[in-house]
């Protein structure tokens, strides 16, 4: 099930806060109980089969956890460190297996002596790398004493269930709720602060993204000889848009309905398109995951503090996983490889460098390496992402601008200002500012909530089923 359907918007949300809402307050626990029960009806009803298997993975946390915390308790640091291990290897070694194992068996085909090792067919469940992160989170947290060990399992379950954010994030830390799971706060004021982030997910995703997308499928299906330098550009500039407003619009509607609920999770996104360097791209762009990385990969292998080359050597496996994070597949690693690269030379140099540049010329950088990184991270075939690639620079036969690539910029530049103003922090400074300040506004925005679920209910009337890009992850 996704949240931009009508089976969410009309039977699933409504029927789970009545259920929510019709337990008493002071009965948290059985309110937990209602969202953990609901949020597996969410995952089981495209995939029931798959249910088990994240069950399976509460378990072995959960359990692992208990005796985890037995051991600290002993002042048994090894036995502790054991369980911490047996956790995270048994969370990995699903997820390998489900994520990876055809595309390992696949590259090892290529020498003779394993050319008969055999594929699997195996459907990827959906959302296994999220909700495995945050089953590994809440042991790791424990051993590195961020967390109390949660007693309950319905609790804990509900913690790695919870449906806002199961199959796409973000990914929430065990530390970032455990007291939310213990005692929260539901009120009017942050559950009407939810549905008004909430609703500018479908906005994003159905105005912008899908639009976008439509524009960078049109583009990209222009034959190579034919592709132009403004072509080429225009089109993966859609993506980049199309990427950037599709998660970040799953990210709200997810940090939205976490409200509704008494749950503040994180932001994911900071407007990562105004950053000045890529440093600060990747502080601002999905935050939850940079932010797993760096506390649960970087700082345990010493971070910067060991010397130059153990600080390069931490940030390469880092950045290697992290592009390996995002799919089975070559392009993603070297995405991942490409931001390492990138990073090491603004680490090195480059950052001092930019000190001396203008504002502006910082962000064209910033905006040409994201835009590069993008076509990497779209091409899953590389001989094609190469061949588009020589295309925006020149080399693809089609000349700088034709006739129709001037037409479809000309058409579709009022939208392409519309998407770089909606990236920036400006719309939403003046949405809050008026929100404050005047009583109006606030039926404004009631009556623009209203209109926008009119307007994304006729679309999924008129549409097929279009998930969000990062349920494939």
């Amino acid at each position: 099930m996704v949240f931009s359907s009508l089976e969410f918007l009309f039977l699933y949300l409504p029927v789970t806060l009545i259920l929510y809402y019709a337990v008493p307050h002071k009965y948290l626990k059985w309110r937990n109980f209602v969202l953990f029960a609901v949020s597996l009806v969410f995952y089981g009803w495209g995939e029931p089969i798959y249910v088990f298997l994240m069950v399976f993975t509460i378990a072995v946390n959960y359990f692992c956890g208990w005796l985890l915390d037995v051991c600290m308790k002993k002042g048994d640091r090894a036995g502790a460190k054991k369980w911490m291990i047996v956790s995270v290897v048994i969370s990995l070694g699903i997820l390998a297996f489900f994520k990876y194992y055809n595309f390992f068996v696949e590259n090892l085909r290529l020498i003779p002596a394993l050319a008969s090792l055999p594929m699997i067919e195996v459907t990827l469940p959906i959302g296994i790398s999220f909700y495995t992160f945050q089953s590994m989170s809440y042991t790791l947290d424990l051993y590195m004493d961020n967390a109390k060990v949660q007693t309950n399992f319905v609790s804990f379950g509900t913690y790695v269930t919870l449906f806002p954010q199961l199959i796409a994030g973000p990914i929430v830390r065990y530390q970032d709720v455990d007291d939310m799971l213990r005692e929260r706060n539901e009120n009017t004021a942050l559950f009407a602060s939810g549905v008004r982030t909430f609703m500018a997910g479908p906005g994003k995703k159905i105005l912008f993204a899908n639009t976008s997308g439509q524009l960078w499928e049109a583009l990209r299906a222009t034959p190579a000889s034919e592709q132009t330098v403004l072509g080429a550009w225009l089109g993966i500039i859609f993506y980049t848009f199309q990427i950037y407003f599709d998660f970040s619009g799953y990210s709200d509607m997810a940090i939205g309905l976490g409200k509704m609920f008494g749950f503040t999770f994180l932001e994911n996104f900071n407007y990562p398109y105004i950053a000045k360097s890529i440093t600060d791209f990747w502080r601002r762009w999905h935050m939850s995951l940079s932010t797993w990385f760096r506390e649960y990969v970087y700082f345990p292998l010493g971070g910067s503090r060991k010397g130059e080359f153990n600080t390069y050597r931490n940030l390469f496996i880092v950045w290697f996983l992290t592009g390996f994070w995002h799919g089975a597949s070559w392009n993603y690693i070297l995405w991942g490889l490409f931001y390492f690269i990138v990073l090491v030379i603004e680490k090195v140099f480059l950052a001092k460098v930019m000190e001396k540049w203008p504002a502006w010329l910082c962000h064209v950088y910033t905006l040409f390496v994201v835009v590069i990184g993008w076509l990497l991270f779209v091409s899953e075939d590389m001989s094609a992402g190469i061949v588009y690639l020589k295309a925006m620079f020149g080399g693809a036969g089609g000349g700088l601008i034709s006739q129709s690539a001037l037409y479809d910029l000309v058409r579709n530049l009022p939208f392409i200002v519309i998407l770089g103003i909606a990236s920036t922090p400006g719309p939403k400074k003046l949405f809050y500012r008026l929100y404050e300040k005047q009583k109006w506004w606030r039926y404004v925005t009631a009556g623009a909530c209203a209109l926008l679920l009119i307007l994304c209910t006729g679309y999924l009337v008129d549409s097929s089923f279009n998930p969000f890009l990062y349920f494939r992850f």
